[in-house]
């Protein structure tokens, strides 16, 4: 089969590969640099912990698969630290690992199972030790090198369903494919609707700054993600690089509106999150050396969405770095044999 795969990010690059282990005509449009946008960064966050089950037991699949990527790159891709949820809702994320069968702990600021950037916290805290830290820049490479020349550096302008297929419109080209995969992050929903499938389509500016860690911090320092504080709707946490703590917020949505502008958006992200670290967290000196920015789509929380019509599957979704390796794999089977994989979350 010759498929189309559009978005060159972490699932879209994923898709593609898997799609040529499975003996596809593949080519993935991509505008810019691969995994540069949605997927942009060097790390990212890897748990296990989600409030539904069902994700869970997703995300044990996919952390399986991130070892066979680790196998074939020659390099472990999550470094496995241990990720910690604190706050008042860290109970709910118990319950569903423990419906789940995965390892967890609850525990209390002080407990000797904690390594985090601050002595105290609300709440309790979830302990997930398959947790850890997604490194980006290596499964980059990786996914780079898989699928090779199969990756076209054009912004695919308009999919049509005719007779013979999928008709891929980009730029003054065009060609046809027995299936088409849009996977596009913040542009997934102009090109689904223009194929005549509907997918939530707001946007928001979304920003992580990282900060660097004192000598004196705890290591290896786990993940951490925390309930609202501080004019923050939450944080996650995480170490960015060697002596670097990153720390994406989620601020008042007034201040971060698409139609405000990034400028204005980013400005008050780094102020409430610099400000944050400095009331916080002892181990980390409040001054921004870093920042990683990135469309955010506010309707979607944890969880995976998919939906077709005829030869065209769309999935979308926040927080899918995680899923990367599975997604992958679902995406590539249900565009060979036509399927529409179901909805978790």
């Amino acid at each position: 089969m010759k498929v189309a795969v559009i978005g060159g990010g972490v699932v879209g690059l994923s898709a593609t590969a898997a799609l040529l282990r499975r003996g596809a005509d593949v080519r993935c449009y991509e505008p810019g640099e691969p995994m540069g946008e949605r997927s942009a960064g060097d790390t990212r966050i890897f748990r296990l912990a989600h409030i539904h089950p069902d994700m869970v037991v997703l995300a044990d699949q996919s952390r399986a698969l991130f070892g066979e990527w680790s196998e074939r790159a020659g390099a472990a891709l999550v470094d496995q630290v241990g990720t910690v949820v604190s706050g008042a809702e860290a109970g709910r994320w118990a319950n569903a690992m423990a419906a789940a069968g995965a390892a967890h702990e609850m525990v209390e600021a002080g407990s000797p199972l904690l390594r985090l950037p601050a002595r105290d916290f609300a709440g309790p805290a979830l302990v997930d030790p398959a947790g850890g830290v997604i490194r980006v820049d290596r499964i980059r490479a990786f996914l780079v090198g898989e699928v090779g020349n199969r990756l076209r550096q054009a912004r695919a302008d308009a999919l049509d369903e005719t007779d013979s297929g999928v008709r891929v419109t980009a730029g003054t080209d065009s060609d046809t494919f027995d299936a088409a995969v849009i996977c596009a992050g913040a542009g997934t929903s102009a090109l689904a609707a223009g194929a005549g499938i509907e997918t939530p389509s707001a946007l928001e500016h979304h920003l992580r700054v990282s900060f660097p860690i004192r000598p004196d911090a705890p290591a290896p320092l786990q993940c951490w993600i925390t309930e609202p504080a501080d004019g923050l709707l939450g944080t996650y946490q995480h170490q960015a690089g060697p002596g670097s703590w990153a720390v994406g917020g989620d601020v008042d949505p007034a201040l971060v509106t698409w139609a405000g502008g990034r400028q204005a958006a980013e400005q008050a992200s780094l102020a409430a999150v610099t400000a944050h670290v400095a009331e916080h967290l002892p181990f980390v000196e409040p001054r921004p050396i870093g920042r990683v920015y990135c469309a955010h789509n506010p309707d979607l929380g944890d969880g995976l969405r998919f939906a077709r019509r005829g030869r065209m599957l769309v999935t979308y979704g926040e927080n899918l770095m995680k899923f990367a390796p599975l997604l992958g794999e679902t995406l590539a089977r249900a565009a060979l044999d036509g399927s529409t994989p179901a909805d978790a979350g």
